[in-house]
């Protein structure tokens, strides 16, 4: 089973928030966020994936999900790239 790496963002306000997390089916995981019933911190947000990356394991995507989560400098990278071609 395949396992992905996603980075959404969402505009709050002025400014735009991120969040990393994994999962085996990006498409179930966004519509999950967008509909209130995903990780807490996104609730009642709407989202939309700039970033994914696919991994053969489960340990694999959990470790480079915990990598970029930590990772400031990338998901800022990401982020700006996104946002300049708004």
């Amino acid at each position: 089973m395949k396992y992905f790496v996603y980075l959404i963002i969402s505009k709050n306000k002025n400014k735009f928030i991120t969040y990393v997390g994994y999962t085996n089916n990006v498409k179930k995981r966004l519509s999950l966020h967008n509909s209130s019933k995903g990780a807490k911190f996104t609730r009642g947000r709407k989202w939309k994936i700039i970033y994914k990356k696919i991994y053969n394991t489960k340990s694999e995507a959990m470790k480079n999900e915990f990598l970029l989560k930590k990772n400031r400098i990338m998901r800022n990278k990401v982020k700006k790239n996104y946002i300049s071609n708004l």
